[in-house]
């Protein structure tokens, strides 16, 4: 096993070469009637139009291209990895836009064949590894791709930061568990630079507040904990206390009982054994009090917040979407959306930010798998639908300008680039219909904690709901529309 590099401080990328969500203010975001539960509606896109080549549908005016497959040979003369995952979009030099691209492997697929790893390799047995893609920033051309790091495995989902792209290894094999920091700049396989201060457990995916460097980091266990590293300083942001969520005076809180506009007071608990001999990370934090999350995954920070996503959390256990509000002395959870109804919402998984202030997620379940967002008016609707397999669609993000939309297909090892008249303010959509059955409305901000709505802490693990109500019909998603000015003006405290 190679040498790991704890600690090493990295050059800093300017923020310029993040993948951002544009200069639209969350306020805007979620604006739909407050406490009405809401109805999949009509995408804002129009609906979606069959793919005579029978990959990815889209509405209309927006087209696809396939920008590598798996197998393909890359220009240093690996091959493409299969199960490209998690991605982000860089701006690179020279008018290039670069891609940073998981693979999700433990043997066999790989970039070389069994036996032939090269000394850069953090496990010469193990197959999971992250390439780059240079892309002509105007017409979004391939222009050559790379091995940046191997011989990690499970590499799920990530983020990307100030300093380049996190790879996250979802699997606590032996000397597995861990964080990679990848440059983007990279053009050939690098050494692997492991940041062991993010702890040792089934990453899923990170996100960094580029102000503070505070990164926020998912685990993908049906009994997941949420975690945090606050750097003791931060240029240098891989020294630090690693921190878990913890609901303020509810020990082990479910947020699978959360109730849609709910929203409540958070802490931070310092962890002491960080890495662990086993996967230990989120019994030591929930020892302690830290929430559970039912397989947390996505995760993406924009203007001040970060979004996450549950994905087998909620009444029928097919995901959740919340906020959280990370302000010193008053940090919050609050739940943004969650599915009642699988048609409509199933599973989201990867999460961005769409330049134009609505989240987009990518879905992974058994059946047909969708890309899509929620609506300023609270409604949940379709963007892509994936006709190719049952695959996941993974790997969502949008390149630096807004204007093409990434995304994976997981099992056929595709990677695509989408693009049409992507909008770059807010989309003006009618507000959400009523919900097509009845039922009690979300909590007020005055009402909730009281009563049956506030749902109780749980100490039976994750509060997955298995497959209940997969043919159901009804209130297809419920939604929390608070506003953020709102907390702003101090008229809505949480609990």
């Amino acid at each position: 096993m190679a040498a790991s590099r704890d600690g090493a401080r990295p050059p800093r990328l300017s923020r310029r070469s993040l993948v951002v969500a544009g200069g639209v203010g969350l306020a805007a975001l979620f604006a739909g009637p407050r406490g009405r539960a809401s109805q999949a509606r009509a995408s804002p896109f129009g609906p979606l139009v069959p793919d005579p080549a029978g990959i990815l549908d889209l509405p209309a005016g927006y087209t696809y291209r396939i920008l590598e497959r798996s197998g393909d040979r890359m220009d240093d003369g690996y091959t493409v990895p299969w199960n490209p995952d998690g991605m982000a979009a860089f701006a690179g030099s020279g008018d290039t836009v670069i891609l940073m691209r998981n693979h999700e492997l433990l043997v066999g697929d790989g970039p070389y064949v069994p036996g032939a790893a090269p000394p850069e390799a953090f496990d010469p047995l193990a197959m999971g590894a992250v390439t780059r893609v240079v892309l002509d920033r105007l017409t979004l051309e391939r222009v050559t791709s790379n091995l940046v790091l191997c011989g990690t495995l499970v590499n799920c989902a990530g983020g990307a930061t100030p300093w380049g792209w996190l790879s996250c290894e979802e699997n606590v094999t032996a000397g597995h568990g861990y964080v990679f920091l990848c440059d983007p700049a990279a053009y050939k396989v690098q050494a692997p630079r492991r940041i062991g201060a993010y702890g040792r457990c089934r990453h899923e995916a990170a996100c960094v507040d580029p102000a503070t460097s505070i990164a926020y980091l998912t685990e993908d266990q049906p009994d997941s904990s949420f975690y945090r590293l606050v750097p003791d300083d931060p240029a240098d942001p891989f020294t630090g206390r690693l921190q878990a969520l913890r609901v303020n005076g509810r020990p082990r809180f479910d947020t699978s009982a959360m109730m849609p506009g709910q929203r409540l007071a958070i802490e931070w608990i310092d962890l002491d054994d960080v890495d662990p001999v086993g996967d230990t990370l989120r019994l030591e934090a929930q020892t302690k009090g830290a929430a559970i999350v039912a397989r947390g995954e996505g995760i993406t920070f924009a203007d001040g917040e970060i979004y996450v996503v549950s994905t087998s959390g909620g009444p029928i256990g097919k995901g959740q979407i919340f906020r959280i509000v990370d302000a010193p002395g008053a940090a919050t959870l609050e739940l943004v959306v969650q599915a009642v109804d699988p048609e409509v919402m199933q599973a989201p998984d990867n999460l961005t930010m769409a330049p134009w202030g609505e989240l987009l997620f990518a879905e992974d379940n058994v059946g047909t798998n969708y890309i899509r967002g929620v609506t300023r008016g609270g409604a949940v609707f379709d963007f892509a639908r994936n006709v190719l397999s049952t695959s996941e669609l993974s790997g969502l993000c949008f390149s630096p300008d807004g204007k093409a939309l990434f995304v994976n297909i997981y099992r056929q090892g595709l990677t695509l680039v989408i693009t049409g008249p992507f909008p770059e303010a807010p989309i003006e959509s009618p507000p959400a219909e009523e919900p097509a059955t009845s039922g009690a409305d979300p909590p007020t901000s005055e009402g909730e904690g009281e009563g049956e709505g506030e749902g109780e802490a749980s100490d039976e693990g994750c509060g997955c709901r298995g497959d209940a109500g997969v043919s159901g019909v009804g209130a297809a998603v419920a939604f929390a529309a608070t506003l953020a000015s709102e907390r702003r003006r101090g008229d809505d405290e949480p609990e």
